[in-house]
């Protein structure tokens, strides 16, 4: 599948002094946009639309739930008035649309482990021996240090899908897909602005191209 990928991101003129400018940064310029199409589709071959009714969760490459919180409906009125202003019609999905499109919730989540064999030494001014009786002792821990992290990241994806040509085919092909990283990007409050954003980096998908 031939693929354009494009990302959008919010620069900022920096004071080469400032130290860690990722703090500085708003929840808006935090906002990665990144969009992918197949470059072969015509996207004014298609006329009307079906979107899932609520919003998937996959969490590490796993379907987890289906959810339809205020946020989620407010990201699946948000396609929906995009796909309006760019002429598609809105089917049931039982109606034949053209293409399918499904909103999700990415989580992926990485847990590791890192070793601290020197941390005791380390912070041997804060442990006092004289406070139980034993001054002049030194005091160590038989076995190594360790700590235990956990991080998830947290990612929006819209995927279109041709179900024109599905039965044909035998096969359903992706022909687009939006995605958004960065913070408050589950907010009901942003839905609106972020899904804007995905689709102002899409011209093509147009009924009237």
């Amino acid at each position: 599948m031939a693929s354009i990928a494009t990302a959008g991101l919010s620069l900022l003129l920096l004071d080469s002094c400032t130290k860690d400018p990722i703090k500085h940064l708003s929840d808006d310029d935090s906002r990665i946009y990144i969009t992918n199409y197949d470059s072969t589709v015509h996207f004014g071959a298609f006329s009307t639309y079906s979107i899932s009714d609520s919003v998937a969760v996959i969490s590490n490459g796993q379907l987890k739930d289906k959810t339809l919180s205020g946020a989620d409906a407010s990201l699946i009125n948000a396609v929906k008035d995009n796909m309006q202003q760019r002429g598609y019609q809105l089917v049931n999905k039982d109606n034949n649309p053209d293409i399918g499109i499904n909103v999700n919730k990415v989580i992926s989540t990485q847990t590791g482990i890192i070793s601290y064999p020197s941390y005791w030494g380390y912070y041997n001014s804060y442990w006092d021996p004289y406070y139980w009786g034993y001054g002049g002792y030194d005091y160590y821990f038989p076995y190594a240090s360790y700590a235990v992290y956990q991080v998830s990241e947290g990612a929006l994806s819209i995927d279109m899908v041709d179900l024109k040509d599905a039965g044909a085919n035998k096969q359903i092909k992706g022909i687009w897909n939006g995605l958004i990283r960065g913070e408050a990007i589950f907010d009901n409050a942003n839905a609106a602005v972020q899904v804007k954003a995905l689709f102002d980096q899409s011209p093509y998908i147009n009924s009237a191209n």
